[in-house]
């Protein structure tokens, strides 16, 4: 079993896998080690990767799976303008409700933010196991620092339905970190930990962090994001720079149409590379609207002027990381910069500025998230043999619980896991309640939080039970998990009348992962496992989750039917063309001038079908035509491809006979004899039907095919083997006498 790590990066698609010799970048279809993150959808098949961005001009994909999740909790979109597509957006449901609606197969399909991420999964998925060989299962997937717990549960979910087993959610920094540190045997030899901070500039988001090395492993202690700046924020600081320009000078408005938006908005990523090594660049787009051809350049500078605001907010996130890291910029030994978006030189300058020291780029900026994942994924799977190497990340945000009867007196600020405290955790709290009640869990600080996200995360019904006596007690098991997701892992009523009476709620770290524990001196107490009913906000119910991957199964066939379809169309009209050309060379002495006419009619109305209603027929229909074309070109098929192996199986029959001459001559004369006569017998036999066949012309059937050339070969190694048999047998009776 493989195993593999998956980067879903908003824009592109980066998948490695942990093999013997170390971490891989798989290829895609094309050969390249990126994709583009996008679906796209026509009347008759679904897209995905390089060839849903491809369509774009005809089928607007879907793309930004990380903005789409976002729109969930988001009271006022921002990303809604930007994104080519509709969406729509409704604060119930799976995944808050937000769906883009496809056509497909003549008939309409909503689609959720969890659903498209699942099928960019489903890619990567199959893009591993055709790189690989093997089927491929376990993971570990990417995921920002800032995610909530729906979105959270969206990428589990995701991963269900693509058919995929996650064995962790690692954050973005921490996967960079570890491929940073496990190789490097530098790290932590002075007698304390390494601090490196790393900043991961992404397509949408921003996110920064501060992790301590040692030689047995790593320690995130702190994170900081922006999770609306990214590459594409800089890329849109030019899209609506040229756009007014482009009204003003041109009197087009490319604002008002999705197609030139997104050709301009293609135009200016690239524009904005060109400037990442050059002073000026130039936007040069034929026909962008109106029939109009437009053109028009920028300088860095000015670039970098009308960026000022985004190159401030950069060092905001790396400000907070510091900050919770609770040490001092000279301690850094280095600042690593990664993600697609850091390309540009005034961030580095900006970071530069802020760290009081050049970033380094030792890393790769587009894989190093899916390397790391790979590698925590050999370590977590039994499959691999790694060296110990201690992975701990943080909590990134604050989570609290509180009761609908209010708050738990045991929680300071009704906080359970705090900022910053170890990933995963385990706590364990103690409740004196006497009848069923409910546990409502909710971020502590929504400044923790992307702006404009609920607090909210979901609610915990603990029972119905009565309890025996007003001394009962409730202990509570909360996890938060290698994914970062809550849940409440056991509830417990203990009746015990001899405990102490006090009813005051408290809370306790299980260290050791087991509420069941007891003292030998305690005395015994009623046990009661109590139920318990979760409801998380905004993510996919049981009955939602089956149908989201009874409906990816149903996609996955058609996709694979698709496939086989195009594959049809493309052997029957390779076939055409191939034995066009071989009809008028290789094949032409092989058929008579009938046969020639009546093929290359028939080849011609097959390929004007192709092109006309035949364009878009099923897999048997293009079955059916080839099979047709084959019944008439085989049999002069056969015919050529028979001179050539008959001159061969002639040539083997004739050594055949010259060997079975020679090893007669070490045989009696009666043996000798037999044999010679086998062989005059078989040599008369070919030159007979060797004379006869060089009578005939090459457009007629042989007399004498080359498989019975190659009979006549092995009756006579049978005939002469017989009678070596005989002669040995009588010599044993000879002996006996």
């Amino acid at each position: 079993m493989s195993v593999v790590g998956l980067d879903v990066g908003n824009d592109t698609l980066v998948a490695a896998a942990a093999r013997q010799r170390g971490i891989d970048v798989l290829l895609n279809a094309e050969s390249k080690r990126e994709s583009p993150a996008a679906v796209a959808f026509s009347h008759s098949a679904r897209l995905l990767g390089a060839h849903a961005s491809g369509a774009a001009s005809s089928h607007a994909p879907f793309s930004s799976p990380k903005r789409l999740l976002l729109l969930a909790s988001r009271p006022a979109p921002r990303d809604l303008p930007r994104l080519p597509f509709p969406v729509d957006v409704a604060r119930s449901g799976a995944g808050g409700g937000a769906r883009v609606h496809v056509d497909h197969l003549g008939r309409r399909i909503a689609l959720s933010p969890t659903h498209i991420l699942a099928m960019l999964l489903a890619y990567l998925r199959q893009l591993a196991e055709d790189d690989l060989g093997a089927p491929v299962a376990d993971c570990v997937i990417s995921v920002p620092c800032y995610l909530t717990q729906a979105q959270r549960r969206a990428y589990v979910d995701a991963a269900a339905v693509a058919g995929l087993r996650p064995l962790r959610l690692m954050h973005d920094l921490a996967a960079t970190a570890l491929g940073y540190g496990l190789y490097r045997s530098d790290l932590g030899v002075a007698g304390g930990p390494t601090f490196v901070a790393f900043v991961d500039v992404g397509h949408s988001d921003t996110q920064a962090g501060v992790v301590a090395f040692d030689a047995s492993g790593m320690k995130v202690l702190s994170h900081g994001f922006d999770a609306d700046l990214g590459g594409r924020d800089f890329d849109e600081v030019l899209f609506e720079h040229f756009a007014e320009e482009f009204r003003d000078r041109y009197k087009i408005d490319v604002v008002g149409n999705v197609k030139a938006s997104m050709r301009l908005r293609a135009a200016c990523e690239k524009a904005k590379k060109v400037l990442s090594a050059n002073a000026e660049a130039v936007v040069n787009i034929e026909c962008l609207m109106e029939e109009k051809d437009v053109r028009g350049m920028i300088r860095r500078e000015d670039f970098e002027k009308l960026c000022a605001e985004l190159l401030e907010r950069v060092v905001e996130p790396c400000r907070r990381a510091m900050a919770d890291s609770g040490i001092g910029l000279d301690k850094l030994q280095s600042v690593e910069l990664v993600g697609s978006g850091s390309r540009v030189p005034a961030i580095a300058r900006v970071l530069a500025g802020f760290f009081r020291r050049e970033p380094s780029r030792t890393i790769n900026v587009s894989e190093c998230v899916a390397r790391g994942c790979a590698l925590q994924c050999a370590m977590l799977s039994p499959t691999f043999r790694v060296r110990e190497y201690e992975v701990q990340d943080v909590i990134p945000a604050s989570i609290g619980f509180c009761t609908n009867e209010g708050p738990i007196s045991a929680l300071t600020s009704n906080a359970l896991f705090r900022r910053g405290q170890p990933l995963p955790s385990v706590k364990i709290i103690t409740l004196h309640r006497t009848s069923g009640f409910t546990l409502d869990a909710f971020y502590v600080d929504e400044n923790e939080l992307p702006p404009g996200t609920s607090t909210q995360i979901g609610s915990f019904e603990i029972g119905p039970f009565q309890a025996h006596s007003e001394k009962s007690k409730v202990k509570v098991k909360i996890r938060l998990n290698l994914h970062g997701l809550i849940s409440v892992e056991s509830a417990v009523l203990i009746d015990d009348d001899q405990r102490d009476a006090n009813s005051a709620d408290s809370m306790e770290l299980d260290s050791n992962d087991n509420m069941d524990h007891k003292s030998r001196n305690e005395p015994p107490m009623h046990r009661q496992d109590l139920q318990i009913v979760e409801s998380i906000y905004g993510v996919m119910s049981k009955q939602e989750l089956l149908e989201a991957q009874e409906q990816e199964q149903q996609l996955a066939y058609q996709d694979k039917l698709v496939e086989r379809t195009k594959e049809r169309k493309n052997a029957l009209e390779s076939y055409v063309y191939d034995t066009r050309n071989k009809l008028s060379e290789r094949y032409r002495s092989f058929a008579t001038d009938s046969e020639r006419e009546e093929i290359s009619v028939n080849l011609q109305q097959t390929e004007d079908w192709l092109y006309e209603e035949g364009d878009d027929e099923t897999e048997a229909v293009y079955t059916s035509k080839l099979e047709e074309l084959k019944k008439l070109v085989d049999p002069i098929e056969y015919r050529c491809k028979d001179e050539e192996a008959r001159a061969e199986a002639t040539r083997e029959l004739l050594k055949c006979i010259v060997d079975h001459r020679m090893a007669a001559k070490s045989l009696s004369a009666p043996e000798r004899d037999a044999i010679d006569n086998e062989c005059t017998k078989v040599e008369l036999w070919l030159r007979e039907s060797s004379q006869l066949q060089e009578s005939l012309p090459k457009n007629v059937d042989p007399v004498v095919w080359s498989h019975e050339i190659k009979k006549k070969e092995e009756e006579l190694d049978m005939s002469c083997s017989k009678i070596v048999t005989s002669r040995a047998r009588g010599h044993d009776n000879d002996d006996g006498c």
